[in-house]
């Protein structure tokens, strides 16, 4: 090889003036190098590659002979020797890992083949580390990426450590080994063990196997896929391993299971987003490796159990075999598999320049050339090498992400597809293998499942082509949500009739957030289906930012009295009314359901009364401020409706008053009217009689909203409506301790806003006394205690209830209460009362805290179970399928639900038992 072709090699390499540095630093480095590179063709060659793609790496052949010498002789895996001390492993380790990137470089190694080079190279330092501890009874099992045999160039090397039973002090021998291992360049992390961190270093195989049956979450068995013995004790690691095997593949693969593991992916996902690093990373991004390993480990998760071949613990081995198999289309496997190749290639060359744990493409133009002319680009008159990568990537990531969101489901429809006899091959993914995948993803039943499917995908219109193409799609959304059976019938009932399906797919067509939005709100509620399916206009407005953000209240009364207003006939103007309540509804829960109400911004007005903060990302006070202004819209024009022939207002009390409406509060309200005659009373009567009738209706069907009045003077006794002078009396002369309580929510919505303000200032100084008396607190007291002890109805559960269990709703409610007439601090509604309170100096911020996040939590919880049980229920349910379904609605597991609920109440239920019944007094 003449000096002219050592110049060519160096002109066309990927960074010329870089290699050209190097080479001549190698050169005064090591005498007659230059007659070698001139000589022996094969070093010059691999010289050049080595250095044009790795700083790290020339550094070490400048400073090391022997480095030259091993990219001379590449076949030559170099031998351990023998290792006294750490320094010994970190030269070894670094002579290897250059010979291993030298071949990676020049072609000689596939993809496949480096990572088990390099997962070799880790299990024999992990080896040699456990002879410097002192080889002590101990297995050292590989984790993740060693695990696998598919490391890469700066990998953690993770990893957990077996103990023999008896053994003692084998956590300092483990640590003994990590820091062997970490002084020669080795990032050995053990995280990945039973308790993470905070859990022992090393556990006996019955340790882990206690951990296994009791505790283990869903991701810690997506990690035992790739777990195998690397160094130590082989006899307790294949115990181990043997061990593994049979938790992780005897286990079934629940719909619970897989949305813990998708809801991680989800949180690492937005995690990069809110880094700014989504179309970055090809690790994490969209359509990045993780998009690829995800998916291949959770179709090991659903079918590995039934079929042995798919246990490998290697991403490309375990590809391979599910399309094979049929449970991957042969096509998206090989393009996962292409795209698998040139990501972890391209990680592998970032990583290579420093040795520096490297996932996110540069974002110097510089930098991106010249990856991608070590990726083997070159410029064109088009384009630089690094636009060129940069676009490919692009598309092969964007084709990575429509076959992950698709993958699931399109072998599967398949499968379940109704194609006569003989047109097409029989899917090649077996019936139990369908089965199988159906109930990881929610679907209960194969047969109703194919029929739902056959029927919106059925024939040969555009329509029905569509629906094919958005199937998979459709089914990957109902699956994450808390029904998916529930979610699929609700599809096919909107979907039901050719032309209702044509509407369907165009509007699915026009806006898949629509549609995702639509799965998710059809698997949570048969409600809200209902009311979708009598509806279906909304389903496009779903996607749409105004649609679903708070209304004003003036937008409300608008909408309400436009409701019927051109409607002559009583019943036609309850109808209309009813239909805007259930459209309205409709939008107050979809943002709730869908996570948007938090981030939507709140409106003031009346339903934002005296004394309440903004709370603008709360989406618990956002709810149930958009639910009372909606019935105070409703009430304002149903009164209008009635038009009383005499100055009539409406008093909310309770929850109503408070702007704290929940799906399934009644409307606790006082009738109060201006007059003194007989005739006057008995129009007022006539005028609440009407009110009553038009909202609360005389069947359920024809309900708009149900009225209560049993707070109203004398209960059932007494009239419907009283004069302003005759509340003026009765609270004078008669009313007690509970009715003056409950005046502390009282709050003008609709009619006479004159008489509703003298209404409000009449009764100012019955309720807020000074000094509020000592004995009204002990009545106030003793009522509570009765509550507690008389009103939880039979076949509620009183350790889980939402509102009359200890620390739950009614405790917040009646402490805040009690400290607002102790302290004349007026508020209306209990969260704002909680905030004025604190605010004023008369509750703690502590106590605040603790009052408000358990109010919060079973506000919500409360609220959600209303949506999808369909019916009123204060307590979390008991039957395991409808705790799923509620906890996976409020996205967490039945057992952390519960015991959320038992944290917060129970701090609650200490701040009430001190600052409601004195406990410190």
């Amino acid at each position: 090889m003449a000096a002219t072709a050592v110049q060519e090699a160096i002109d066309r390499s990927a960074a010329p003036a870089v290699v050209a540095v190097a080479l001549q630093r190698l050169e005064e480095a090591h005498q007659g190098l230059a007659d070698r590179l001139v000589a022996e063709p094969g070093l010059c060659r691999a010289l050049v590659a080595v250095t044009a793609a790795s700083r790290s790496l020339t550094e070490l052949l400048v400073a090391d002979p022997a480095a030259v010498e091993v990219i001379a002789n590449l076949d030559d895996r170099r031998p351990m020797g023998t290792i006294s001390a750490s320094a010994d492993l970190r030269r070894w380790k670094a002579l290897e890992l250059l010979r291993v990137a030298a071949r990676d470089l020049l072609g000689m190694d596939d993809l496949p083949q480096v990572g088990r080079d390099l997962a070799a190279l880790a299990s024999d330092a992990l080896q040699a580390a456990y002879e410097l501890a002192g080889s002590p009874p101990l297995a050292v099992i590989g984790m993740g990426k060693l695990g696998g045999s598919e490391l890469n160039y700066s990998s953690d090397i993770d990893v957990m450590f077996v103990a023999r039973p008896g053994d003692e002090d084998t956590d300092r021998a483990a640590r003994a080994l990590m820091a062997a291992a970490r002084e020669a360049s080795f990032r050995v992390d053990a995280n990945l063990r039973p308790e993470g961190r905070d859990g022992p270093l090393t556990r006996t195989l019955g340790s882990f196997e206690a951990y296994w049956e009791r505790w283990a979450q869903t991701w810690e068995f997506q990690a035992l896929i790739k777990a195998r013995p690397v160094a130590g004790d082989p006899e307790l690691g294949q115990a181990f391993l043997a061990s593994a095997q049979e938790r992780l593949w005897g286990r079934p693969f629940t719909a619970d299971d897989l949305r813990a593991v998708r809801t991680m992916k989800a949180r690492s996902e937005a995690e990069l987003a809110r880094k700014g690093l989504t179309d970055r990373e090809i690790k994490r991004g969209r359509g990045g490796i993780r998009d690829i390993e995800f998916a291949v480990q959770l179709l090991q998760l659903v079918h590995g159990g039934h079929d042995e071949s798919l246990r490998s613990p290697t991403t490309l081995d375990a590809l391979g075999e599910l399309g094979r198999s049929g449970y991957v289309d042969a096509a998206d496997a090989r393009s996962l598999n292409e795209a698998y190749h040139l990501l972890r290639t391209v990680e592998h060359r970032l990583q290579l320049e420093r040795e520096q744990q490297v996932h996110s493409l540069p974002t110097d133009k510089g930098a991106q050339d010249r990856l991608a002319r070590v990726l083997g680009y070159r410029d064109t008159v088009e384009a630089t090498a690094g636009e060129l990568l940069s676009s490919y990537l692009r598309r092969l990531q964007a084709g990575v992400r429509s076959i992950h969101e698709h993958l699931f489901f399109r072998p599967l429809l398949d499968a379940l597809s109704a194609h006569p006899a003989g047109t097409v091959p029989a899917p090649a993914m077996p019936a139990e293998a369908v089965v199988d995948r159906l109930a990881a993803f929610g679907f209960t039943d194969a047969a109703r499942t194919r029929a739902a499917l056959v029927e919106l995908t059925g024939g040969l219109t555009r329509s029905s082509r569509l629906m094919q193409q958005l199937m998979p799609l459709l089914l990957d959304w109902l699956s994450v949500s808390p029904d998916p059976d529930l979610g699929l019938l609700g599809l096919r009932k909107l979907a039901s009739g050719r032309q209702r399906t044509t509407e369907l797919a165009v509007a699915f067509r026009d806006s898949p957030e629509s549609a995702r939005r639509l799965c998710v709100l059809l698997g949570t509620s048969a409600r809200l289906s209902a009311t979708l399916e009598r509806e279906p206009d909304l389903i496009p407005a779903l996607s749409t930012p105004e649609a679903l953000e708070p209304r004003t209240s003036e937008a409300m009364v608008a909408g309400a009295t436009a409701s019927f207003t051109w409607r002559s006939e009583l019943e036609d103007r309850q109808r209309g009314l009813q239909r805007f309540r259930r459209r309205e509804e409709l939008r107050i829960a979809a943002a709730d359901v869908l996570g948007l109400a938090g981030d939507l911004p709140v409106t003031e007005g009346p339903a934002a009364p005296r004394g309440s903060p903004t709370n603008g990302d709360d989406p618990v006070v956002v709810t149930a401020r958009q639910l009372t202004a909606l019935a105070e819209a409703s009430l304002t024009a149903a009164l209008a409706a009635v038009g009383p022939a005499v100055p009539f207002a409406v008093i909310a009390m309770g929850r109503f008053g408070g702007a704290e409406l929940s799906y399934a509060s009644d409307l606790d309200v006082l009738f109060v009217y201006e007059g003194s005659t007989p005739e006057e009373f008995a129009v007022a009567e006539r005028a609440a009689e009407s009110l009553l009738r038009f909202v609360s209706g005389p069947t359920p069907a024809t309900q708009v909203y149900p009225l209560d009045l049993g707070l109203r003077p004398e209960g059932k006794d007494g009239p419907l409506a009283r004069s302003l002078a005759g509340y003026h009396q009765y609270y004078e002369r008669w009313a007690q301790t509970w009715e003056l309580q409950a005046l502390t929510r009282a709050r003008f919505v609709a009619g006479d806003a004159d008489l509703g303000r003298r209404f409000l200032d009449l009764v100012e100084p019955y309720v807020w006394r000074d000094p509020f008396p000592e004995a009204d607190v002990r009545e106030i007291r003793r009522m509570k205690a009765r509550v507690e002890r008389e009103r939880i109805p039979p076949g509620e559960d009183p350790q889980f209830h939402l509102k009359l269990g200890r620390g739950s709703l009614s405790d917040i409610e009646w402490t805040a209460q009690l400290l607002q007439l102790r302290h004349r601090t007026q508020a209306t509604g209990t969260m704002a009362a909680l905030d004025r309170l604190r605010d004023v100096g008369v509750l703690a911020a502590d106590d605040h805290e603790v009052l408000a996040d358990a109010y919060r939590f079973c506000e919500r919880a409360r609220n959600r179970w209303f949506l999808v049980k369909g019916s009123p229920d204060d307590s979390l349910p008991r039957r395991p399928e409808q705790m799923a379904r509620l906890a996976r609605s409020l996205d967490t597991t039945p057992h952390d639900l519960r015991e959320n609920y038992r944290r917060v109440t129970r701090r609650a239920r200490h701040v009430v038992e001190r600052l409601f019944y004195g406990k410190d007094e």
